[in-house]
């Protein structure tokens, strides 16, 4: 493929100047209106640019084909014209989004948004098989389904989102495998599971203590843009940098999964060794008595100008971690994660809420909204019970904080809270006792802090695809696959599933971190090695309404542990204040299977 060297950016629908001694390369959508445009530009008496690259996110349609055939003089023009299949975001290595950031609001809306809901559901299904035809996967696809029997419970349209999404790709990959000039599987490849946000209300709202989350959840970032603040080089004001805290960050690489107290302890343990494996920081460090601080040795190194990179790389996150800290303490935060983890485990109660919103007057309004929508979340019954009414004004919210919690009824999903099997969780563990958690201790898998207790649904959801004992007719398949590959009996199940032929080079994240030069991080950077190592089959697991970062934290973590790459992916990427305005926004009029047309 031709090497392009791009000198500049512009959008397609704005007026441009014309540059008729360059070329240019076009990325658009298959669709009328951007094809109308590239012949306007390009097929006159007098083109904007020189010659035409062309590159069409997804398939192109027959009709559009024959309309730019239809124009004798773009054929001179045109030097290249290609289906990319990238008609998505990645994240990072393992998450990619559709970007249908309003995808909560149009299908869990009322009648009025029927309509928009069916597009949305759409232009996300042709989204997600360019994915696959992007990675040349052909999936199993399942999906968790509406409850059908249950004559007592009326089945929502929200129920039957992960159906209509599954029907939706499931065409979209069909047409992929039918095209005979196009390289793609003709048999299962990988797996595909299609939930909702229905499958785990606390996940989006709960406060995650890793590294990672908190940045999202406590910093003003813009996705993964953060400003701070560096020393002024001529010794004026601190200066403000914009970075980015993503994959290609080897110190972020590192800490963005680990609890905060760890990651702290982490970079301070860094800061050490990198002065103690460098003699003239330590003749510098020699003038003063005591043991150093994090803050004072990176002053320290910071007056080393030979060593500004490597700085540079962990003052960013000494500064990250110190502004976290100081939110968590000024906030009180610690009281209120705690009691927001006893009530996911059945551990608290109302009572315990009481007591937190009488003694903690000043805890922050989103603290307690937050403590609020997940005391909803596990006391489903207290929704038509003035309960909670009484808790919201008891910690002063307003109404549209209110309207947040009440909003979090059309996120139930009827076929939760009715089954009981081990394929989809209940909103109560244990009819027999009281308590109302959503959450059974892992055996084995114990915190070394209280805070991290929680883990999202899907945890136990991907296992137990991993192991063929997702229940068949909780999960069911678009494939339809041989009984053999769902009714394996439970010792059978247990085994791993057959090796694929495909070599996966170990993603960076999952290689060891120690290394002998006191910078660990930058070193696997470097020193990479092109070892390889054999997985399993794919799973991409897909939510609609928005994802998490403790679902993606889960994914990588899996990957590690099941040998088999997790790939996240969602309609988009919330963090617990986006998914709350959200919410709020949440129209009040559900509707019933009657109102939609199958």
């Amino acid at each position: 493929m031709k090497e392009f060297h791009v000198r500049l950016v512009e959008d397609i629908n704005k007026r441009r100047q014309p540059l008729p001694t360059m070329d240019a390369v076009y990325y658009i959508q298959p669709t009328k209106e951007n094809v109308r445009i590239l012949l306007s530009d390009m097929a006159g008496r007098t083109p904007l640019y020189r010659d035409a690259y062309v590159f069409f996110s997804s398939s192109v349609p027959k009709e559009l084909v024959n309309y730019i055939k239809k124009e004798p003089n773009l054929k001179s023009r045109l030097r290249a014209m290609k289906e990319m299949n990238l008609e998505y975001f990645a994240i990072d290595s393992q998450c990619f989004i559709t970007d249908n950031t309003m995808a909560l609001g149009e299908l869990y809306g009322n009648e009025e948004m029927t309509r928009k809901g069916d597009e949305c559901l759409n232009v996300m299904a042709d989204r997600i098989a360019t994915v696959f035809a992007s990675l040349l996967e052909f999936p199993f696809v399942r999906y968790r389904a509406a409850k059908s029997l249950d004559p007592t419970t009326m089945t929502t349209i929200c129920d039957l989102i992960p159906t209509k999404l599954a029907a939706a790709v499931w065409n979209c990959l069909m047409k992929y495998k039918s095209l005979k000039n196009f390289n793609f599987p003709q048999t299962e490849t990988c797996d595909l599971l299609i939930l909702d946000r229905s499958i785990d209300q606390i996940a989006p709202v709960i406060h995650e203590w890793t590294y990672d989350a908190m940045c999202h959840d406590l910093l003003n970032m813009d996705g993964s843009k953060y400003v701070h603040e560096v020393a002024s080089k001529t010794g004026g004001r601190p200066e403000k940098k914009e970075v980015l805290l993503e994959d290609h960050d080897p110190v972020w690489l590192e800490m963005r999964h680990l609890h905060i107290a760890d990651a702290g302890e982490r970079l301070h343990n860094k800061m050490t060794s990198f002065v103690s494996k460098n003699k003239a920081a330590q003749m510098h460090g020699s003038r003063g008595d005591g043991e150093l601080s994090t803050r004072d040795l990176q002053k320290m190194v910071q007056a080393l100008p030979q060593y500004s990179e490597q700085m540079d790389k962990l003052s960013l996150h000494v500064d990250i971690a110190e502004k976290i800290n100081k939110i968590i303490r000024e906030s009180g935060l610690k009281e209120a994660g705690q009691l927001e983890q006893d009530l996911v485990f059945g551990d608290a109660g109302t009572k315990e809420v009481i007591n937190f919103l009488r003694t903690k007057i000043d805890a922050p309004r989103e603290s307690k909204l937050r403590l609020l929508m997940i005391y909803a979340a596990t006391h489903p019954d207290k929704f038509e019970s003035d309960t909670l009414a009484k808790l919201m004004e008891l910690a002063g919210l307003p109404d549209d904080d209110r309207r947040a919690i009440y909003n979090m009824r059309f996120l139930q999903g009827s076929s939760d809270s009715k089954k009981s099997s081990l394929g989809a969780f209940t909103l109560k563990f244990d009819a027999h006792k009281k308590k109302h958690g959503l959450r059974k201790h892992r055996a084995g898998e114990e915190s070394t802090w209280q805070l991290s207790r929680f883990y999202p649904m899907i945890e136990d959801l991907i296992e137990k695809l991993s192991k063929n004992e997702l229940p068949k007719n909780d999960y069911p398949c678009m494939n339809d696959p041989s009984p053999t590959f769902h009714g394996r009996s439970q010792s059978e199940s247990a085994v791993p599933p057959a090796q694929s032929v495909r070599s996966r080079r170990t993603a960076t994240w999952a290689r060891p971190r120690d290394s002998e030069d006191g910078y660990s991080s930058d070193s696997i950077l470097r020193h990479t090695s092109s070892d390889f190592k054999k997985m399993g089959r794919r799973v991409f697991v897909f939510i609609v309404g928005g994802a998490t970062r403790s679902e993606l934290r889960v994914c990588h973590k899996l990957t590690d542990k099941l040998k088999r790459e997790i790939v996240l992916g969602s309609s988009c990427l919330d963090d617990p204040p986006q998914f709350i305005t959200k919410l709020k926004l949440l129209t009040t009029n559900e509707l019933s299977l009657d109102d939609l047309e199958i």
